[in-house]
């Protein structure tokens, strides 16, 4: 039979208290820049692969193209169903010239065609 434990706290007035406290800290540590170097060789990885990795663009060539040929006509109002407003005008500008992010966009996806 295995004796209860009562006080299962470290007391870390005493030095056995701070040796465990300190060998608790330093296995926490250990761990943490494990998840920490682990994750960041995935992450390269995964670039090396020509990937990238987070949230999947909203604005595509197509629709950056559909996008500035609207906006060379002044009559034509600017509405692309599933991306925002903000979005459109980072990537064409209201007369319907493709600003830096636009130019991005398309060597980006010209890249990943090749």
């Amino acid at each position: 039979m295995v004796p209860a434990i009562e006080d299962a706290s470290i007391d870390t007035t005493t030095a056995n208290g701070r040796l465990i406290f300190a060998f608790f800290t330093g296995l926490a540590e250990f761990k943490h820049e494990l998840i920490v170097e682990r994750t960041r060789a995935g992450l390269e990885s995964t670039r090396a692969c020509g990937r990238h990795d987070g949230r999947p663009f909203k604005m595509t060539p197509a629709r950056l193209r559909l996008t500035q040929a609207a906006l060379g006509r002044p009559e034509t109002e600017v509405a692309e169903p599933g991306v925002p407003r903000q979005t459109l005008y980072r990537h064409v500008t209201s007369k319907g010239e493709i600003r830096p992010d636009g130019e991005t966009l398309l060597a980006r996806w010209a890249r990943a065609a090749s």
